[in-house]
C-alpha cells in the first residue's frame, strides 16, 4: 500500500509540467557561456572560491532563495530534500533535542547517523567547527535558515582542509552578508503558524554602507507537537559586523545565541515523564581577510560554546523523579590560518595551520539544593571536567596541465593531546574531456579523533589507547551540462573502507571495528521553461553492517514553479530500508512523503506563504519509537522592504 500511494506522488510530481518539457527545447550545440554563475562557485573545497568544475571532490550548493522557498525555520528539512544520500532524522514537527531520544542526526553514505558515537559529519558555520565539546556530536536545532546565504554540502572525507570529524563530509553554512557588495538596507520579516500549536517567527537586516556592513537576526520557535510532553520553545539571534579597509584587507566579527527548552516523552511503549532539556549554544568569530590577484587568505579566532541542563525523567506507572539533573558546558575554540596563491600559470597551492581546544565539563546537580553529586543511587559518578588540544598544518596544491586536465593533492598532519598523530593524504584528477562536462576521480582519507565521553566518561571511557576511527574514500564522478545549461545531471560512485572505529567491547571503548560501504548516486534538475524547474536526486547505499539512520535508496523529485508573484513546488520524497534500530532488535522503514508549498506576491514587498507535508498522511518513524506526525500544514506572511 505505501509503495502504491509513492507511485502516485511521483507519478503526481512528474506530470505537473508534462505539457511543459515540449516547449523551449534549446539546440544541444549551444555552449555555455565561459563565466560561471555564482551557483557553480564554492568555497568549501577549497577554502577558497573555486569553479566547482575544477574540484575533484562532490559539492552540492543550496541558496537562499532554496532555503527559504518553503520557509522552513531550519536548514536540515531543505538539504536532506537536496542532497543526495544524506539523512536527518526527525520526531516531531519542530526541535530534535539532544541525549536519549533526540533526532537530528546526519547521515550520508553511512557515515554519521549515530549521535551516540560522535560525529563523523563535520557542520561549519562559515568554515568554523560547530559540535559539542563533550559528546562530539552537531546540535541539530542549531542551524537556522534565519543566518544562512547558502549551504555548501562536500560528500566524502574533507579531512584534509578541516580535519577531525570531516570523515563522512561536511555541511558549511555560509551566512548572509558575508558576501554583499552593493551599498543596501535589507529587512526581512516571517510570520508563521500551524498544525499542533506550531509558530515560527524571524526577522533580519542587512546594511552595507561604503566600507561597512552588518547582518542581524532574531528567531523565535514554538510547537506542541503531535505527542503531549512533546512541547518545544527556542529564542535566539545573530549580528555581524564588517569593515573593508581596503580593497585587499577586510575584517568582521559575529556571534549567535540560541536557547531552547525541549520535553521528550520518551518512546511510545515506554513513555516518559519530567524527561525536559535547557540548551543554550553559540559561537563567536573574528577574521581577518586578505584579498590580491595572485594570492588571498584569512585568519580567525572562533569559538563554539554550550550549557546543557537535562533532566532525565521517569517511566509513567513504576518510576520515580530524578533527584539530579545531568549538568555539562562545553568549549571548542581555535585559531586558523590559511593562504592561498597562484605560485605559476594554472596553480592554486593552499597552506593552512589550524589550532583547537576542546574543553568539556560533565557532572550532576541535585535539583533542590544546587549542589554537585558525587554519589548516586550508592555508585560514584564518574564526570569529566578536562581539555584536548589539537594543532594541525596542510597544504592542498591544484594545477590545471591543461584545459582540459586538472590534478589535486593534498596532505595533513593532525596532533591529538591523547590519540596522538594522523596523516592524512588526499588526490584527485579533473577531466573535461567535453566543455560542458567533467569526468572525476578521487582518494581521499577521513578521520575522527575520540571525543571526551569516549576517554573520560562513563565506566566504558578509555583514555589510555584509544585513536582516531578512520576511513579512505574513492570516487568516481561524471557531471554533464546539456541544452544551453538548462539541464544538468550528475553519477557518483564511491567505495568506503574503514577500520578502527570505536565499539564498547567488554564495557570498555576500543577501536575494533571495520566497515565496507558502497554506493552510487544520481542528481538532475531541469529548467523546463523560464517558470517550470525539476529536479530530482537518488541514491542506492550497500552496507556490510548496518548503521542507524542510514538508508539503502533514498530519492527526491520535485517540480517548481516561479513567476512574479507565484511560486508553488510539489515534491516527494521516499525512503526505502532506513534502519531505525540495529543489532538484535534491528527495525527497518520504508517512507514516503509528499509535500507542497505555494505563496503569492500581492504587492512587491508581501508574500503569503502555506505549506504542507506527508499529504499521504503516512504512518512512519525516523527514530525508533517516535512516530512522526501525519499530514501537517503551515501558513503565514514574509515581508521584505
Amino acid at each position: 500500500m505505501l509503495r502504491k500511494k509513492c507511485f502516485w506522488g511521483l507519478l503526481m510530481v512528474a506530470t505537473v509540467a508534462a505539457d511543459e518539457m515540449k516547449a523551449d527545447v534549446v539546440d544541444n550545440d549551444v555552449e555555455i557561456a565561459d563565466t560561471i554563475p555564482m551557483r557553480e562557485v564554492v568555497v568549501t573545497g577549497t577554502r577558497q572560491k573555486t569553479d566547482i568544475r575544477q574540484l575533484p571532490v562532490s559539492v552540492t550548493v543550496i541558496g537562499r532563495e532554496q532555503l527559504t522557498k518553503e520557509f522552513q525555520p531550519s536548514v536540515l528539512p531543505t538539504i536532506m530534500q537536496q542532497v543526495p544520500g544524506l539523512v536527518v532524522t526527525g520526531r516531531g514537527m519542530m526541535g530534535n533535542g539532544v541525549s536519549d531520544g533526540s533526532a537530528g542526526s546526519l547521515g550520508l553514505r553511512g557515515l554519521g547517523g549515530n549521535r551516540n558515537s560522535g560525529a563523523q559529519m563535520l557542520v561549519l558555520i562559515d568554515g568554523h567547527p560547530q559540535y559539542q565539546g563533550v559528546f562530539g556530536h552537531g546540535i541539530a536545532d542549531s542551524y537556522l535558515t534565519s543566518m544562512a546565504e547558502r549551504v555548501e554540502v562536500l560528500r566524502g572525507p574533507a579531512s584534509v582542509l578541516y580535519g577531525s570529524n570531516a570523515m563522512g563530509g561536511v555541511i558549511n553554512i555560509v551566512t548572509r552578508g558575508s558576501e554583499e557588495r552593493r551599498d543596501t538596507v535589507l529587512t526581512d520579516v516571517t510570520l508563521g503558524a500551524g498544525s499542533w500549536g506550531t509558530v515560527q517567527a524571524e526577522a533580519s537586516n542587512q546594511v552595507r554602507k561604503g566600507k561597512f556592513n552588518s547582518t542581524a537576526s532574531a528567531h523565535f520557535n514554538r510547537s506542541d507537537n503531535h505527542r503531549p510532553n512533546m512541547g518545544f520553545t527556542q529564542y535566539g539571534g545573530y549580528l555581524r559586523l564588517g569593515y573593508d579597509f581596503s580593497q585587499n584587507w577586510k575584517i568582521y566579527a559575529d556571534a549567535s545565541v540560541t536557547h531552547w527548552n525541549s520535553s521528550d516523552p520518551g518512546e511510545v511503549s515506554a513513555p516518559v515523564l519530567e524527561r525536559e532539556q535547557w540548551i543554550t549554544r553559540g559561537t563567536a568569530n573574528l577574521v581577518v581577510e586578505n584579498h590580491y590577484d595572485r594570492t588571498e587568505g584569512s585568519i580567525s579566532i572562533y569559538d563554539n560554546f554550550g550549557w546543557h541542563k537535562i533532566n532525565d525523567g521517569y517511566k509513567i506507572g513504576g518510576g520515580a523523579p530524578q533527584t539530579e539533573f545531568f549538568r555539562s558546558k562545553d568549549d571548542v575554540a581555535g585559531i586558523s590560518l590559511q593562504q592561498s596563491a597562484v605560485l605559476f600559470t594554472g596553480n592554486r597551492t593552499t597552506f593552512g595551520v589550524d589550532y583547537q581546544h576542546i574543553y568539556g565539563h560533565a557532572w550532576y546537580e541535585d535539583r533542590e539544593s544546587g549542589e554537585t553529586v558525587t554519589d548516586r543511587n550508592n555508585r560514584a559518578i564518574q564526570s569529566t571536567n578536562t581539555h584536548e588540544n589539537e594543532v594541525a598544518a596542510y597544504i592542498d596544491f591544484r594545477q590545471d596541465i591543461a584545459k582540459w586536465l586538472t590534478l589535486d593533492a593534498g596532505i595533513r598532519y593532525d596532533h591529538h593531546s591523547t590519540a596522538g598523530g594522523e596523516w592524512v593524504p588526499q588526490a584527485g584528477i579533473v577531466v573535461r574531456p567535453i566543455k560542458t562536462g567533467e569526468l572525476k576521480a578521487s582518494f581521499s582519507k577521513g578521520f575522527r579523533n575520540p571525543t571526551l565521553k569516549e576517554m573520560y566518561l562513563y565506566p566504558p571511557a578509555n583514555h589510555d589507547s584509544l585513536r582516531a576511527e578512520r576511513i579512505l574514500n574513492y570516487e568516481l564522478s561524471w557531471r554533464h551540462r546539456l541544452i544551453g545549461g538548462r539541464l544538468t545531471y550528475g553519477i557518483n560512485l564511491f567505495l568506503i573502507d574503514g577500520d578502527n572505529i570505536i565499539q564498547t567491547v567488554n564495557r570498555r571503548n576500543v577501536n575494533s571495528g571495520e566497515f565496507k560501504n558502497k554506493g552510487i548516486e544520481l542528481e538532475a534538475s531541469y529548467r523546463v521553461h523560464d517558470n517550470w524547474s525539476l529536479t530530482t536526486n537518488h541514491s542506492l547505499l550497500d552496507m556490510e553492517t548496518p548503521v542507524l539512520g542510514a538508508a539503502k535508496y533514498k530519492g527526491f523529485l520535485s517540480c517548481d514553479y516561479n513567476s512574479k508573484r507565484w511560486s508553488a513546488s510539489l515534491n516527494v520524497q521516499y525512503l526505502g530500508g532506513l534502519y531505525t534500530a540495529v543489532g538484535a532488535n534491528e527495525k527497518k522503514e520504508n517512507v514516503c512523503l509528499l509535500g507542497a508549498s505555494l505563496s503569492y506576491r500581492p504587492v512587491d514587498f508581501l508574500r503569503i506563504w502555506v505549506r504542507g507535508e506527508n499529504l499521504l498522511a503516512q504512518k512512519y518513524e525516523l527514530n525508533a519509537g517516535y512516530p512522526m506526525p501525519r499530514a501537517t500544514a503551515m501558513g503565514g506572511v514574509s515581508f521584505t522592504f
